[in-house]
């Protein structure tokens, strides 16, 4: 758009909302507080045009979509279950699963560009902040632990190791390892792991392998380990600072802003059959799944 036709849709605005929304100063455009709220609710305004397209487009032609922004860790070990479970009750509904930073889920959520979002819990204290900044829900739906394992034979699983020792270590690490939120990634701050000291790959379950094949600790999902812990194929760590509870959540809209499908997931994602499908885990049939892709650059 042209500098003026840009001035004229800004002074309409201006008429339409009586607010000036802006004004110029000696540091640039100062916002009034109606412009932040306008400024705010523009991301939202945006995102429900583009959902709104995506839904008038799957009703043209027979179908449903639902936008699913997932951790690392929930992608890998707990989507493909819930996703083939839960679509197989609805024949017209594809799912769009894509993985993000926990730390966006909100954003993510409020702009629309997804229509739920599963991973770690907010930290102590958020939902409520969510609940009066953003109308965002969030509810609790799977707890678990992380645990350290080694392979059979490693000299850690003789006795709880130092922290000297466990600083030398060659940490196999999936995916999760590299953000800065998460649980994971406190646990090695806590043990003060040297940045040098960690290899991440592209998944938890290429660490493990690594750890079986070459040797080293990785941190695991307890439920993902328990088939080879109890085999013997890998044996836990055990010491302070070496396993930690966890908690997987689902994050929405308000019940009345969110469309029927998210409803009817967050209500079928606590029943003991999804929890056992998330557990077990499955293949998702080719017809119900779009995964976006998304290229990360390591340096």
């Amino acid at each position: 758009m042209s500098d003026a036709g840009i001035s004229m849709h800004v002074a309409q605005l201006r008429k339409e909302l009586d607010d000036p929304l802006f004004s110029r100063t000696s540091a640039g455009l100062a916002f009034t507080p109606g412009g932040l709220r306008l400024a705010s609710r523009a991301v939202e305004i945006l995102g429900l045009q583009q959902q709104t397209a995506i839904e008038v487009t799957e009703a043209a032609h027979g179908r449903r979509l639902l936008r699913i922004a997932a951790s690392s860790a929930f992608a890998e070990h707990a989507a493909p279950g819930l996703i083939e479970l839960f679509s197989s009750r609805a024949k017209d509904l594809s799912v769009e699963l894509s993985v993000h930073p926990t730390s966006r889920f909100r954003e993510l959520i409020t702009s629309r560009a997804v229509d739920i979002a599963l991973g770690q819990a907010l930290p102590s204290g958020q939902a409520d902040l969510d609940a009066a900044d953003n109308p965002i829900v969030v509810r609790p739906f799977l707890n678990y632990q992380i645990l350290t394992v080694t392979a059979p034979g490693n000299p850690l699983t003789s006795q709880p190791p130092t922290p000297l020792v466990l600083r030398e270590q060659q940490w196999m690490l999936g995916p999760s390892a590299g953000s800065v939120d998460g649980e994971i990634a406190a646990m090695l701050r806590n043990l003060a792991i040297p940045e040098a000291q960690q290899r991440i790959f592209q998944s938890d379950a290429a660490a493990l392998e690594e750890v079986q094949r070459v040797g080293g600790v990785t941190l695991a999902i307890g439920f993902t380990v328990g088939k080879d812990l109890a085999a013997g194929r890998l044996v836990q760590v055990k010491g302070e600072g070496l396993q930690t509870p966890g908690e997987w959540s689902v994050l929405t809209l308000t019940p009345a802003a969110r469309q029927p499908a998210v409803s009817e997931l967050v209500r079928f994602i606590t029943t003991p059959r999804c929890t056992q499908a998330m557990l077990r885990g499955t293949g998702v049939g080719v017809t119900r799944f779009r995964p976006k892709i998304h290229v990360t650059l390591w340096s």
